[in-house]
């Protein structure tokens, strides 16, 4: 079939089919080894948040590159359009198809392979399959650390987190995946591999289809396999919470600790009191550094060489800035234990989050020096629209906010949903005159396309869909995400 070596015939014994699915899985089942096909279960075709579902799709999972492209090649020939899947953890349904004809669902689970690490060249090359966490665990088992990290890294896969380009708690320091990715190998819309998995710092040859593929969402190619940039781990790391006026306060704080540092603060975290607030109602055995729940709250954690307390740098910034006003109280971890203690508070508040039940979401980015006035401004905006809580947090040192609304306390999300576009609007067009994004780190998928349509800037949008078209002109790859079909 298309000059490929035959392997071993696939069986398909899902239930009954569709026409259209049984004549694809037949296909499929030609050039695929047995128990590569089935019928996808509830789990790849649901959003976390239950936001909206795939109605029904095939499901292949591969276990190696070359599988991935046969099944890129039939799906071509038959039109069908193919979702890559990898932790199924993405928020901006990405990963399900509520509409439209059924799709094909490509899990890469299977190919969740070590390839190779190299710690003096501070590299390694896995499988886009592999967890994050996986990923974390094979560099520190060599002494080194990859420092992306979210609250899904037991379950997101790398595969998607280059695909959607996601950020997390140390990109303050380490930046996002994109900057943590050396090379990449790729399936391409026709099938073909990009063999891109070189471990070079410097490759100067014409254009960069790594950084081309990385924040694509899957929408120009599925990746395989990655070469991540390592780094050494600290010598000392240090965390504190700090009990702070406002945002404006917080961005002086982070100013003097990078200051004090040189550049050593990883993660710099901002809560405010309605995220405590709703800590105390839902997750009340989660254990608070302060008792009096502070305006706003700053997580801060330092990585630093050898030679550096961090617990003594820690309290000589909080002295200084206490001096200041700055700072009103402040935790400091003296144990590892203590450390995760106040992280839990920080990644519980999306779970928090979920059982109070949002009425909208948003994840968005500011120049650093704009975020104190937005949050007064967005404030505003969001008060006059009614009787509303606002759940501010995010990552501070970089920008990113997650500004979210919520129901009057004793509410339903359900009974203000009719609030849900303004509210979203007035968010969107603030972060816009702001000159942020209304996109940090979750990507667009099919949830903003409209967005990405009303606050993209038009050139470069012309560009997208020129590429989609040069790359994809079937439109297969991941159909309807990021660009309209």
């Amino acid at each position: 079939m298309n000059g490929l070596a035959a392997p071993p015939k696939a069986c398909f014994t899902g239930p009954m089919l569709n026409p259209a699915d049984a004549a694809l899985a037949k296909r499929l089942s030609e050039c695929l080894p047995d128990g590569t096909l089935g019928r996808a279960e509830p789990r790849y075709l649901e959003e976390p948040r239950d936001l909206a579902v795939t109605p029904s799709a095939l499901l292949a999972r591969p276990r190696t590159t070359d599988e991935v492209a046969r099944i890129v090649r039939v799906c071509a020939e038959a039109r069908v359009g193919i979702v890559p899947w990898g932790g199924g953890t993405g928020l901006v349904l990405g990963q399900v198809v509520p509409e439209g004809p059924a799709p094909l669902i490509l899990s890469l689970e299977r190919m969740c392979a070590l390839r190779g690490i190299w710690p003096d060249e501070s590299v390694m090359l896995v499988e886009a399959g592999m967890t994050l966490a996986e990923a974390q665990a094979a560099a520190e088992k060599s002494g080194r650390l990859f420092p992306l990290s979210l609250a899904s890294e037991g379950t997101a896969r790398i595969g998607g987190n280059l695909a959607t380009n996601a950020g997390g708690t140390a990109v303050l320091r380490y930046g996002n995946a994109r900057d943590l990715c050396l090379g990449v190998e790729a399936v391409l819309p026709d099938g073909s591999v990009h063999h891109g998995l070189k471990r070079l710092r410097k490759d100067n040859t014409g254009y960069d289809l790594r950084h081309l593929l990385v924040g694509s969402e899957g929408t120009l190619g599925i990746i395989t396999a990655a070469t991540l940039r390592l780094y050494p781990r600290p010598a000392g790391i240090g965390t504190a919470a700090f009990a702070v006026a406002d945002p404006s306060a917080s961005l002086n704080l982070l100013a003097r600790a990078q200051e004090r540092t040189a550049g050593g603060v990883t993660s710099f975290e901002l809560m405010s009191r309605q995220g405590l607030f709703f800590l105390d109602e839902v997750l009340p055995d989660l254990r608070q550094p302060f008792a009096k729940r502070p305006d706003w709250m700053v997580l801060a954690e330092l990585g630093l060489p050898a030679g550096l307390d961090p617990e003594t740098v820690l309290a000589e910034l909080y002295e200084a800035a206490a001096e200041d006003g700055l700072v009103s109280d402040g935790v400091i971890a003296s144990s590892s234990a203590q450390a995760r203690a106040l992280w839990k508070l920080r990644e519980a508040l999306p779970e928090a989050n979920r059982r109070i039940g949002a009425i909208a979401s948003h994840d968005i980015s500011l120049p650093l020096s704009e975020i104190a006035a937005f949050v007064d401004r967005a404030g505003a905006a969001i008060g006059a629209l009614g009787d509303l809580r606002i759940n501010c947090f995010g990552h501070l040192g970089d920008g990113n906010l997650h500004y979210n609304v919520f129901p009057p306390k004793g509410g339903r999300a359900a009974d203000h949903r009719h609030l849900a576009d303004a509210i979203r609007q007035a968010v969107h067009d603030l972060a816009h005159e702001f000159g942020g994004s209304i996109s940090a780190e979750h990507g667009i998928g099919r949830l903003k396309r409209d967005d990405l349509e009303r606050y993209g800037d038009p050139a470069k949008l012309s560009a997208m869909r020129a590429i989609k078209a040069a790359l994809d002109p079937l439109g297969i790859m991941n159909p309807g995400a990021v660009l309209r079909s």
